[in-house]
């Protein structure tokens, strides 16, 4: 018999992997602040200085920012089940296994669905979107991914979003890679819907999924002729409790919100810029290490995150068995391929507390020595020096 008494014993893995990323010692610790009640006047502070800080790392100004209590898949829900009603047009840019998912959600919740597929591996061009919303008619909204997380490929979602607003409709973007790791500006680029999620560059526990409603799409919610489908996720019923009325609408995870509150707190120390910067930086070093190997990078050169970088498995190497062995010889953990990807691809993330240089030479040297056992010896150099040399350089 299982004995259920015994402590929870879990390893402390180095997460290198689409997520979740590690989290500060300081952010544990703000868990572990005394609990207080969601309706608790000394719990309020917390609200207000996490939707303060949230807005500066969206880049954003409206008052309609919160953390809605659920994961990312939640924000996607929320920005469609908000803007979308039974018989929308609707336009899904689908070039990863998250656009489909979007475009799922949009069809759940009654919406005439018109996807663009992209060859995955490749970004989502604004002419794409002309080519399609000029054909269309009335377009109640576009869903882009701006960080596709399942093929390391970031769109130019500022360009998108002015071609959308040329054809009158709202852009729905998916933030949750980019968001606290990729320069991110919501209100400057004219963005409408943006949702992400707590786990990824912004450094805390997963559970809280970021989202935010420009004004513009505040007035198409308004203007709904059906309710909103979710109670939990319509944003209107949850602004109250945000709002200075604190209406009851559930009850708050209060310590993910602390943990929340400390992991955007390091954020504002560090200076959201420079966090985009470090990102930048330490995956500019993984990806000379990686071509030292002769590993060959997925994403359409031109268009690679920061904060997620994928890999081809070379012909003859078994990608699961990589992935087990370095949990089991290093504990690391990197992600595999989803969808069509699966067992094609490697995926390896610098994301908020896992952004570290000390992380970039361990996983180039665990992944180099894994690779030789498996028969893989096709460099031409160590990856380490050739991480170490970008590493080096201001």
């Amino acid at each position: 018999m299982t004995d259920y008494l015994k402590e929870l014993q879990m390893p402390n893995r180095i997460l290198l992997g689409p997520g979740p990323s590690n989290v500060s010692p300081r952010v544990l610790q703000a868990m572990m602040t005394p609990i207080l009640g969601h309706l608790d006047p000394d719990f309020w502070h917390v609200l207000d200085e996490v939707r303060e800080m949230l807005s500066l790392a969206l880049g954003t100004s409206t008052e309609c920012t919160l953390p809605l209590p659920a994961t990312g898949t939640a924000g996607m829900e929320s920005a469609f089940c908000n803007m979308v009603e039974p018989g929308d047009r609707v336009v899904i840019a689908v070039n990863g296994f998250f656009g489909a998912r979007m475009a799922e959600i949009a069809a759940r919740c009654g919406a005439e669905v018109h996807r663009i597929d992209v060859t995955w591996g490749k970004p989502v061009l604004p002419e794409m979107v002309e080519e399609t919303l000029k054909n269309l008619g009335q377009v109640k909204a576009v869903g882009v991914v701006h960080a596709a997380t399942s093929t390391g490929v970031l769109s130019p979602i500022k360009e998108i979003a002015e071609v959308v607003h040329k054809y009158d409709a709202l852009i729905i973007a998916d933030v949750v890679t980019s968001l606290g790791g990729l320069e991110l500006h919501m209100d400057e680029w004219d963005l409408d819907v943006c949702y992400g999620a707590s786990q990824k560059c912004l450094g805390a526990p997963p559970g809280l999924a970021p989202i935010s409603f420009s004004s513009r799409a505040l007035e198409a919610h308004k203007n709904r002729k059906t309710p909103v489908q979710s109670f939990y996720l319509d944003i209107a019923t949850l602004e109250n409790y945000w709002s200075e009325t604190r209406q009851y609408h559930h009850t708050s995870p209060i310590l993910s919100l602390y943990a929340f509150r400390e992991a955007l707190r390091m954020i504002m120390e560090e200076g959201i810029e420079n966090r985009w910067q470090k990102h930048a930086h330490l995956a500019a070093g993984l990806r000379a290490g990686l071509e030292a190997l002769e590993l060959e990078l997925f994403a359409d050169p031109d268009y690679r995150l920061d904060p997620l970088t994928t890999i081809r498995v070379p012909e003859g190497i078994e990608a699961a068995q990589v992935i087990r062995q370095l949990y089991r010889d290093y504990n690391i953990e990197i992600g595999g391929g989803l969808g069509e990807l699966a067992s094609k691809i490697w995926r390896i993330g610098l994301m908020g507390e896992s952004c570290k240089a000390s992380n970039v030479l361990l996983v180039l040297s665990a992944l180099e020595t894994v690779l030789a056992k498996q028969g893989y010896a096709q460099y031409s150099g160590n990856s380490v020096a050739a991480a170490q040399q970008v590493l080096a350089a201001n």
